[in-house]
């Protein structure tokens, strides 16, 4: 079974350590919920985990790839807490952009997907002219089209109505059914079924 391994992961931000010498494994199939007080290094842990950021002391590896080879960065989608769109492009502009990094490039799949997290018929509005959920929405759009295992989600129900919410978690569901991993951090209630949870 694959698996996402974290040994001996320590995080330092300026004078604070946010975590140290942190280990743990997860496993494809795992909704992984990572919880903690505001500081704690949520954040922090999910950018060291997509490649972002580096971490102190540690290792990272998905079945024996480390976090910074192509092996490993082929399976990761990462969404961080702010939406990295551009206002003069049009929501699906944006998702070509977007997904064009995932080689995904196929304007059908693209303008589903958009219709799937509910923007059917926003697909060639400016994302300036949009809501801040609309805008969220766009970027979780490509939940429905990347190809990635590994998901590292950082407050992806932000600015989501309930139904908005109750998609994402479909989706995120669907995706650890077919054997995808999903970590997440989340201020507000989940729903979600099996998750487990790493508090820091």
């Amino acid at each position: 079974m694959s698996s996402l391994n974290i040994h001996n992961l320590s995080c330092q931000r300026g004078y604070n350590q946010l975590f140290d010498k942190l280990s743990f494994q997860a496993h494809a199939g795992d909704i992984l919920r990572i919880t903690g007080t505001n500081g704690s290094g949520k954040t922090s842990l999910l950018r060291i985990l997509a490649g972002v950021s580096t971490a102190e002391q540690g290792e990272v590896n998905w079945d024996q790839h480390p976090v910074k080879s192509d092996g490993y960065q082929q399976e990761v989608f990462y969404l961080g807490h702010q939406a990295a769109l551009s206002g003069e492009l049009s929501s699906l502009e944006n998702l070509e952009y977007l997904s064009a990094l995932n080689k995904t490039t196929e304007q059908h799949q693209l303008i589903q997907a958009l219709n799937d997290i509910g923007l059917k018929g926003y697909e060639d509005e400016y994302c300036a002219n949009l809501s801040a959920g609309q805008k969220r929405r766009v970027i979780l759009a490509g939940l429905f089209v990347s190809k990635a295992k590994i998901w590292l989600l950082d407050e992806p129900f932000t600015a989501l109505d309930p139904l908005g919410v109750e998609i994402v978690e479909s989706r995120i569901t669907q995706h650890c059914a077919n054997g995808g991993l999903c970590l997440f951090t989340t201020h507000q209630d989940s729903a979600l079924a099996n998750q487990k949870i790493l508090a820091l």
